[in-house]
């Protein structure tokens, strides 16, 4: 099955061959991990299937219009029902072995999933994945930065494991534009997350949008102040599956509760293809102008955008498990990280709503989310909310926030229309009253068709 790619960028993937395992002895590969898979518990082979979240119910040519007047009629209660599923499941498979936990995500979701490989030490996901006998499929970010010894790395594993990686590149125009406005090299001023949304985490939502389900190589203790809580599996938090919408996406982390020094324990006891900069001092392995090897004490991360802050070094492609250093996220709104910051995102107070919806005749039209810091659904959704409001910007449309948590969650229920976190309201230039969007597919595209239509 090929990445179904919903984007007009040329380096989509098409027509993706799968990547079968070689041929290998079950009986070798439980001696040689030390895996004893009958001792386990037996885990149920009932599937903890999602059910879409989507409220499209409508025929395809009924308006736009009438849809997006149309309530959501999804409660909160079911979508929390789906995240319980897999943190069962996470619990049971707390002390399972990586062998064991990759041998599950493979069975449960066949070619609509597939392993996440950046080059460095996720070749061992690779290789349990062969060690299951099973089909499976590996996707790679190129971000055109990468180091020559990466690429050279992307080629043994081809060869030795007789698979072809399905390779994401960023969006040339994206790239174009970033680098004719500041620059090669602007993330040693600004930070690195700009040039790691456009070649990193916008090529990763574009492949994901093709899958059900993805393995990544996280480990808790590769950054024990932002990793330290990785679930061994869980309904992704950040980013949507071939289905869309909350919920759509199963994120699985093999080797989660595996430390650093029995990983590479595995890939020499296993004389596998690694990245000939290991060798070099170099540990964690990025683009090559954000990498630099670590002196011994070091922990990996700080060879990773050295010149920054120790509690940014994290690129963007799983933010859905980054926690604050200071413990676990308390969950009263007051103590959360404020959402959805941008320069094109409008921070409306109480007032600045009123004020917008007496307006019969605006000079712009209104795109409004209502939301609360604290929801996960909420968060999901920034990254798509932000890169939207970069492209609406000087387009004629406003894009907006409204926290209606606390104190306005009242008001908001019975002025905004508010359901569930988060609502999304627009204001049309000549409308009185605001239009409620109607679908829990919260992806770039489908807000920008909601806008378009209705504005």
């Amino acid at each position: 099955m090929a990445l179904a790619v919903t984007s007009s960028s040329s380096t989509a993937i098409s027509g993706s061959s799968f990547s079968r395992s070689g041929a290998s002895s079950e009986s070798k590969a439980l001696q040689i991990c030390s895996i004893r898979l009958s001792d386990r518990t037996h885990l149920s082979q009932r599937r903890y299937s999602l059910k879409p979240l989507s409220v499209e119910s409508h025929s395809r040519n009924e308006s736009w219009v009438s849809r997006a007047s149309t309530l959501i009629a999804h409660e909160v209660e079911e979508k929390e029902g789906e995240v319980e599923d897999f943190e069962q499941l996470a619990k049971k498979l707390e002390d399972a072995s990586p062998l064991e936990i990759m041998d599950k995500a493979l069975e449960r979701f066949g070619d609509e999933i597939a392993i996440a490989f950046s080059g460095a030490e996720d070749v061992a996901l690779i290789e349990y994945a062969r060690l299951t006998g099973k089909p499976f499929r590996v996707f790679s970010l190129d971000t055109g930065r990468l180091n020559p010894e990466t690429y050279r790395l992307f080629d043994a594993v081809e060869k030795q494991y007789g698979i072809r990686i399905e390779y994401m590149f960023p969006d040339a125009v994206e790239v174009q534009a970033l680098v004719r406005n500041k620059g090669l090299f602007s993330f040693y001023e600004d930070g690195h997350q700009e040039c790691c949304r456009v070649r990193k985490v916008r090529p990763l939502r574009r492949a994901l949008k093709g899958l059900k389900a993805w393995i990544t190589g996280q480990r808790k203790d590769q950054s024990p102040g932002t990793r330290s809580e990785i679930p061994i599996v869980q309904v992704d938090p950040v980013f949507e599956g071939l289905d869309g919408g909350v919920g759509s996406l199963v994120k699985w982390n093999p080797l989660a509760n595996v430390e650093g020094s029995d990983v590479w324990n595995f890939l020499r006891t296993m004389d596998v293809p690694v990245n000939a900069l290991h060798a070099q001092g170099y540990v964690s392995i990025g683009c090559e102008p954000c990498t630099r090897p670590v002196l011994p004490g070091q922990h990996e991360r700080e060879g990773r955008w050295w010149w920054e802050d120790a509690k940014a070094k994290e690129c963007g492609l799983h933010k859905g498990n980054i926690k604050e250093e200071d413990g676990a996220a308390d969950s009263k709104p007051a103590a959360v990280q404020e959402i959805f910051e941008s320069n094109n995102v409008v921070a409306l107070s109480r007032g600045g709503v009123e004020n917008l919806m007496k307006l019969e005749n605006r000079k712009e039209a209104w795109l409004v989310v209502l939301y609360a810091p604290w929801c996960p659904f909420c968060q999901a959704m920034e990254a798509s909310y932000i890169e939207l409001a970069e492209k609406l910007a000087g387009k004629g449309v406003k894009v907006a926030k409204f926290r209606a948590d606390g104190e306005q969650k009242e008001f908001a229920k019975q002025e905004l229309q508010l359901g569930s976190f988060p609502t999304i309201l627009l204001f049309p230039k000549s409308a009185p009253r605001a239009i409620k969007y109607p679908s829990e597919h919260r992806d770039v595209d489908s807000l920008m068709t909601f806008v378009n239509l209705l504005r």
